[in-house]
């Protein structure tokens, strides 16, 4: 990924934010030199600097049961920014742009079939995002209609051994372009560019408080 240094992020409270906000990613492998994606929820834990996900494949897929390197990326918010929003728009020439958070995760895959490891993904996932919807639906092993659809399914985990975090929020901008935009991304009507907004004043109030002793 390009990865600008204004723009890199070495916190990973700010990966444990991503996945917390979408924990649907893009997986992607290659195989025989062809890339392969497939997008797919999954659970995210982490400890210290340790990073796992979990996650499954429907069996037909071309990717299921792949073991090895592997990209998995998660999607943060992201807006348009117009130039017109920029106080010094004129001097200095400023052109459209688009703000956004997203990380790549490079690590591994191990994929595994058996009933009982499966059987537990499915209700941990399903509790995971029921809990997130109000409802309450939960996989019943001990029901035979219920351990059947496991034969549709291929799991596995992916182990991180790099992660790359960009946040790209106008940091290479000063700070009163970042306070225009902020303004303008709080004005919109859709959620993502709020979700934007809320970063940039996240990373301007870190910023100001890492300069505060200068």
């Amino acid at each position: 990924m390009y990865l600008p240094r204004a723009f890199a992020e070495t916190d990973l409270a700010a990966l444990d934010g991503l996945a917390d906000r979408d924990g649907f990613i893009t997986l992607v492998t290659v195989r025989d030199g062809v890339p392969t994606v497939s997008h797919l929820p999954v659970l995210y834990r982490r400890d210290g600097d340790q990073v796992r996900l979990s996650g499954h494949w429907a069996r037909p897929n071309p990717q299921s049961g792949h073991d090895g390197p592997a990209l998995a990326i998660l999607h943060g918010p992201h807006a348009y920014v117009s130039p017109a929003w920029y106080p010094d728009k004129e001097p200095a020439s400023r052109v459209p742009t688009w703000n956004y958070a997203v990380a790549h995760l490079h690590g591994r895959l191990q994929a595994f079939d058996d009933e009982a490891l499966l059987a537990d993904l499915v209700d941990r996932l399903a509790l995971h995002h029921e809990s997130r919807v109000g409802s309450d639906w939960r996989f019943a092993a001990e029901r035979s209609e219920h351990r059947s659809q496991l034969r549709g399914i291929i799991g596995f985990e992916f182990t991180a051994e790099r992660v790359e975090l960009k946040f790209k929020l106008s940091q290479n901008h000063p700070l009163a372009n970042r306070s225009a935009v902020i303004e303008q991304l709080e004005k919109r009507p859709d959620a993502s560019s709020h979700e934007v907004a809320y970063l940039m004043r996240a990373a301007v109030q870190a910023d100001v408080g890492a300069h505060s002793g200068d």
